[in-house]
């Protein structure tokens, strides 16, 4: 098997949180109304897409209704529809929609994964799950040998990303990267970090992020691979 096969297979048994997994589980018996003629994954939900990506997309943790219940990240909510939809748009996704494991995506050149790979109640890790999961989060980035441009949705993504590649040994450049919505790093080993705010209801619904702000940071991952 390849290595990111057993490293996905090793998060989806994954039981390390308790917390977790009480949680996940009980969403999975309980649905929602609309999606009670699913059969919920609920469990924890390993990454997506092409093993030789240059793109690699990285989020918070699986949505209570979408990655944990559809068992495929960023699938199946709102925030996967954004996301999607930006793929499509710049040639990472031969379509905008992502409902459901069956539905014929696939990724071009790009690879999604997430800091923690169980649903947290609230979509609140806690620090202790964060530091069982970064596991996780190490053995992907460091599998994901070609990946040269990492867009983070969010701060706690741009942050985990940047403590992993201290702990895989990369010394970080001073000042120390902030995150913000369009910031972008050229990293010593040869990686940009792109930063955005995560297209969750939260930001989408509110005006923080609008449609044009989340474009613009996946045409300048286009931008960068085309030009590398």
């Amino acid at each position: 098997m390849q290595a990111l096969t057993v490293l996905n297979k090793t998060i989806t048994d994954c039981t390390a949180c308790p917390r977790l997994v009480t949680y996940r589980e009980g969403i999975a018996r309980q649905k929602r109304k609309q999606y009670r003629d699913w059969t919920y994954w609920g469990r924890p939900v390993p990454g997506f897409g092409d093993r030789q990506a240059r793109l690699y997309v990285l989020g918070l943790a699986p949505a209570a209704h979408g990655g944990n219940r559809t068992g495929r990240v960023f699938t199946g909510d709102r925030s996967g529809d954004w996301l999607y939809d930006a793929l499509y748009r710049y040639g990472f996704a031969n379509q905008a929609l992502s409902t459901r494991q069956e539905d014929g995506l696939s990724l071009t050149d790009c690879y999604i994964g997430a800091t923690v790979r169980c649903a947290p109640p609230e979509n609140k890790p806690a620090l202790d799950e964060f530091q069982r999961c970064s596991r996780f989060l190490q053995d992907e980035v460091r599998l994901l040998k070609n990946h040269r441009v990492v867009i983070a949705l969010g701060k706690i993504a741009f942050d985990h990303y940047l403590k992993t590649c201290r702990a895989q040994g990369h010394a970080m450049p001073a000042p120390v990267q902030k995150f913000g919505h369009g910031v972008a790093y050229r990293l010593p080993w040869g990686v940009i970090l792109l930063g955005s705010y995560h297209p969750s209801q939260q930001n989408t619904f509110t005006g923080k992020l609008t449609r044009s702000m989340f474009h613009s940071v996946f045409q300048r991952a286009r931008k960068e691979i085309d030009s590398a």
